[in-house]
């Protein structure tokens, strides 16, 4: 499993390392904020567009070849540049680093599922988890320390040997996973299947939960330094958020295991806990960002490995490449879908009002399923009192 959970920081932190870092120390490839969103955007990109892909191609021919394949991708693209050093190379490197990690992030996941058994998901996919967000904590930390210390150059010398590294160890340890044999399924089979519930509720929630940290991450500095807090500060905030979202994910999985939270209570927990730390946001000063960060956290760490476990226990194990990489889709739209929503209504108001409008959005569902289970409930209780 650790060659697995290696793969999950690579990406984390091949992702946030480099785009924490590409506005202040590449003045030659960065010229404008035009150049810089189209820079951050191109690995988001290629990762929405690639890994349903991927996922289906890990089902036909085995997770492993992909996952390695994927991770030696990593590292030629991340060579590439350093090999080049130019800025056209930053704009391939970047592309071919989104398409490498649409390649081996939904293997992976599918792998955590095809190694353990399904009693035991819930503490795999939260180990996974864990080192992911170790990745995210790491990246514009650590980033930002070899940017200094050698530019933007010697990060992708770190990123290629990472790459190579983690492959080299996924060859030698991860064991051959064959493909299943599958039934031939149609569009409208997919269409179908992406539309079932057991499908849909939880990639809402893990789209859900990764909006929540994106926006997290992006603008509670913006409300820190609104409010006259140092970057020290609030460069702590982002901490307490990654830091209580790697600690609470194991916890999570484990207590699923053991019967102590189920999935639905679990996720229903998790997007009103996210919702609310969206809300504390919207308080002013320190003590609102600190509460906002912890609580974002908190929710989005029960979240993911729920939501994770809860695809592997509904799909057929011979579809869970196509599966965990739609569900990554999902993750990557909220990623992008949230800070969006947030600046939108920003502009046209003030960012508390943002925090709101995803805060309510995250908010409604869960909200409406209580309801709707209470409702159920007093019916059925009238029913039998009758």
């Amino acid at each position: 499993m650790w060659p697995l959970y290696a793969a999950g920081f690579t990406t984390a932190f091949g992702a946030h390392g480099i785009a924490a870092n590409l506005g202040g120390h590449s003045d030659d490839a960065v010229t404008s904020l035009l150049v810089l969103g189209g820079l951050l955007a191109l690995y988001d990109g290629a990762e929405v567009l690639l890994k349903p892909v991927f996922g289906s191609l890990a089902d036909r021919i085995g997770a492993r070849p992909v996952l390695l394949g994927g991770l030696i991708g990593f590292a030629l693209a991340s060579a590439a540049y350093v090999v080049a050093d130019s800025p056209a190379w930053l704009w391939a490197a970047r592309l071919g680093q989104g398409a490498a990690a649409s390649a081996f992030s939904p293997s992976a996941s599918a792998l955590v599922a095809r190694l353990n058994p399904a009693a035991r998901h819930g503490r795999a996919f939260g180990s996974y988890g864990f080192y992911k967000s170790i990745g995210y904590t790491l990246g514009p930390l650590l980033g930002g320390v070899l940017v200094w210390a050698g530019g933007l150059r010697l990060l992708f010398v770190v990123l290629a040997v990472l790459g190579a590294a983690v492959a080299l160890w996924a060859a030698v340890s991860v064991p051959h996973v064959p493909p299943l044999p599958r039934q031939r399924q149609t569009v409208v089979d997919l269409a179908r299947r992406l539309a079932d519930p057991a499908f849909l509720r939880p990639t809402a929630a893990l789209a859900a939960a990764t909006a929540a940290l994106s926006v997290g991450v992006g603008f509670l500095p913006v409300s820190g330094a609104a409010a006259g807090l140092g970057t020290v500060a609030t460069g702590a905030a982002v901490s307490v958020l990654a830091a209580c979202a790697a600690v609470v994910q194991p916890k999570a999985g484990r207590a699923l295991d053991d019967g102590r939270l189920s999935t639905r209570a679990g996720l229903t927990a998790g997007l009103l806990t996210t919702a609310a730390g969206l809300a504390c946001a919207m308080l002013p000063g320190l003590a609102g960002i600190l509460l906002a960060a912890a609580l974002i956290g908190v929710g989005t760490g029960l979240i993911t490995p729920l939501g994770f476990a809860a695809l592997a226990a509904s799909t057929p194990t011979e579809r869970l490449g196509r599966t965990m990489g739609s569900a990554e889709l999902g993750r990557e739209l909220g990623d992008a879908g949230g800070p969006l929503l947030v600046a939108a209504v920003a502009s046209l108001a003030t960012l508390t009002y943002g925090y709101a409008a995803l805060a309510l959005l995250i908010a409604v569902g869960p909200v409406l399923a209580l309801l709707k289970s209470a409702r159920n409930t007093a019916e059925n209780a009238a029913e039998n009192n009758a």
